[in-house]
């Protein structure tokens, strides 16, 4: 069964019961009337209320009636009892209601509902004030309070019925349904109470002929309804207006919202369009040096030749290399750590010696004053690359400089803090807005227009995170920026005993040439494992001119049983195979070897970290492209190893 035949399910039943409990009162009513109190006066009251109950207002934003005969229905049961008023309000709604509805089971759920409230009215009335003519009490306090009860407990039972047929139709809550269509129908109920027990004390005093008189406050109670549901009418459509305003505001800002995702996704496009380009563009201009020249090497036998075009080639794989690097740089994920000591103090003072004909000489030239701010306060080291970090400072002191088109003062300063050397650069140029400040290390977004190709902040980001550094930066508009950049501070001592027992071991592990030579008389053996043939050839050629046997192998399962099988004196393997990666195979003959060295060559670059070398428990990450001369130093580390702590096997994992 649906949503929608359920919810009808339980509004049938209600009206059921609503219907059910209204032929009961009406019967009950029915048994109790005293027709000897019949009387012209209540012929009157009674064709009055038949004819006022023609007049009636509908309530706005919602299928309901309000009539004006209410006021007669406290009257009558003023005058002559709850059974009477009880059959008198289900006769007026049964009548009401066959105007504006058809339904044989909405006109007795409406009947039904005016019988319900009336009866448990008058019986509230009973129980609060007692079975006394109310009429011929004088306006005093219980006469009060016997309007007041009469309007409460109708307007609470007529309200609170209509409503929950409602809300159960609406599917809304039954509070916030009574709240938002009923509450403010309260005042109808007091004031044809108000109004009732005004018209019982002129008729009980002066006669029943001035019912004809009371037309009058009839109307005026009349059209007192009809001018304030208009002014709940005009409320109602402004708040409707208002939240459909609001809906608008809000669907116009959930636009402008995706609106700028999608220009954001679209700058970041572009952003990697034009770096896409740029890397296809060298990568074109590497290989088309390599090609070409290795097409030209064929048709050539001049050993001088042949020598300077090897020399190219081997150039222009460099350089691709470094292309490589850039994009890793971009990307944030080169995390190699051959670092080495740097003074801080001496990193400044360079830094200050470099751009000095930026900041003084040119600015000089252009009639413009920088002053520069040295703050050395420093006097500890950070594990690095010097290049790299020079690099960094060097480009934000451009940055400043271009900052200060009129002229300011520069600081670069460094101090000790917590374990941490904090480097700040700082101008009093002309500031970023915060929009500015947030997207300043976005690859090629600057504010130099055709000027700058916003790479410089980008590339040195990723440096600081590659040593393990933050940047944050302060900055307001019109009073300059400040950099401050934390990197880790180097534990010399430490360091300096790791330095004298490297220096120790390369001595004491220095062999005399007759060494090497009964280990190639001996000729070790290496298992070459890769999928690609041509890099398994290429690795197998640089081996065997080192004086290696090797077994090649095409995948790790193979290289495995090969390994069992067989003995070996190292494993070349490749990372990234189908069925066994590189990873699985060392971590394998680690579980058979447990002292066999390895080293990983990944073309992943630098983005192989410690974690991944820890947990394959290797030695050495040397990345792709490698040189010759890199894989002949590998070997000869490797013989010097084997042969100090006479070690059986040795691996290397390639990826």
């Amino acid at each position: 069964m649906t949503t929608a035949e359920n919810k009808q399910r339980f509004v049938k039943a209600y009206m059921n019961l609503v219907i059910g409990f209204g032929a009961l009162f009406v019967l009950f009513s029915g048994l109790k009337i005293d027709t000897g109190r019949f009387d012209l006066r209540l012929a009157a009251i009674v064709a009055i209320t038949v004819v006022v109950s023609r007049f009636s207002i509908s309530m706005p934003a919602f299928r309901s009636q309000i009539s004006v005969s209410d006021t007669f229905i406290f009257l009558t049961m003023l005058l002559y009892g709850g059974p009477i008023a009880t059959l008198l309000a289900g006769t007026e709604a049964f009548l009401s209601s066959l105007r504006f509805s058809k339904k044989p089971t909405t006109i007795l759920f409406n009947t039904s509902c005016a019988a319900c409230s009336t009866f448990l009215t008058a019986t509230a009335l009973t129980l609060f004030v007692g079975n006394v003519a109310i009429h011929r009490h004088p306006v005093s306090p219980i006469f009060i309070i016997a309007l007041s009860i009469m309007a409460l407990v109708q307007y609470a039972v007529n309200s609170g019925v209509v409503a929950i047929c409602g809300a159960l139709r609406a599917g809304e809550p039954i509070w916030s349904t009574w709240r938002k269509h009923y509450l403010w129908t309260s005042i109808t109920y007091f004031a044809g109470a108000s109004a009732a027990g005004l018209i019982a004390k002129l008729v009980v005093g002066m006669g029943t002929y001035l019912l004809i008189v009371t037309a009058p406050i009839v109307a005026i109670v009349f059209f007192t309804y009809r001018t304030y549901l208009k002014n709940v009418e005009s409320s109602i459509v402004q708040a409707q207006q208002a939240e459909k305003h609001v809906q608008e505001l809000s669907h116009y800002i959930t636009e402008q919202e995706r609106i700028r995702e999608q220009f954001s996704q679209v700058e970041k496009l572009s952003a990697l369009g034009e770096l896409a380009s740029g890397v296809a563009h060298d990568f074109n201009n590497t290989l088309a040096g390599i090609l070409g020249r290795a097409q030209l090497l064929l048709r050539t036998d001049d050993p001088e030749k042949i020598r300077r075009g090897l020399g190219i080639i081997i150039k222009a794989a460099e350089d691709g290399a470094k292309t490589v690097r850039r994009i890793q740089d971009f990307a944030r994920q080169r995390r190699d750590h051959d670092f080495q000591p740097v003074s801080v103090s001496q990193l400044l003072l360079d830094v200050s010696e470099i751009t000095r004909p930026r900041w003084k000489d040119k600015a000089e030239a252009t009639n413009i004053q920088i002053g520069l701010n040295l703050q050395i306060h420093s006097k500890s080291s950070i594990l690095g690359d010097e290049s790299e970090l020079r690099e960094v400072l060097v480009n934000m002191v451009f940055n400043a400089v271009d900052a200060m088109s009129t002229g300011g003062e520069l600081t670069l300063a460094a101090e000790d803090l917590d374990g941490s050397v904090v480097i700040t650069i700082a101008d009093t140029g002309m500031g970023m807005t915060p929009e500015v400040r947030s997207r300043i290390f976005d690859p090629f977004f600057t504010t130099k227009g055709k000027a700058g190709m916003g790479l410089g902040l980008a590339v040195s980001f990723g440096i600081i995170r590659r040593h393990e550094g933050t940047v944050e930066v302060d900055s307001e508009v019109g009073k300059g920026s400040r950099f401050r950049i934390s990197l880790p501070m180097a534990k010399m001592p430490e360091l300096a005993n790791e330095t004298s027992l490297v220096t120790e071991q390369l001595t004491t592990d220095s062999y005399p040439v007759s060494i090497t030579q009964s280990r190639h008389q001996n000729q070790p053996t290496m298992l070459v494992v890769d999928d690609e043939e041509t890099v398994r050839d290429l690795l197998g050629d640089i081996l065997e001119s080192a004086g290696w046997k090797v077994i090649p192998a095409p995948g790790g399962r193979e290289a495995l049983a090969l390994f069992d099988s067989c003995h070996f004196d190292g494993v070349f393997t490749d990372v990234g195979m189908p069925g066994m990666t590189g990873w699985e195979l060392a971590q394998a003959i680690r579980q058979r070897n447990s002292a066999i060295p390895i080293a990983v060559i990944t073309g992943w670059g630098e983005a192989v970290g410690s974690d991944e070398q820890k947990a394959a428990d290797v030695d050495w990450v040397v990345t792709k492209p490698f040189s010759a001369e890199r894989i002949f130093e590998l070997t000869a580390e490797i013989n010097s190893r084997s042969a100090a702590a006479k070690r059986a096997s040795f691996a290397i994992v390639a990826a």
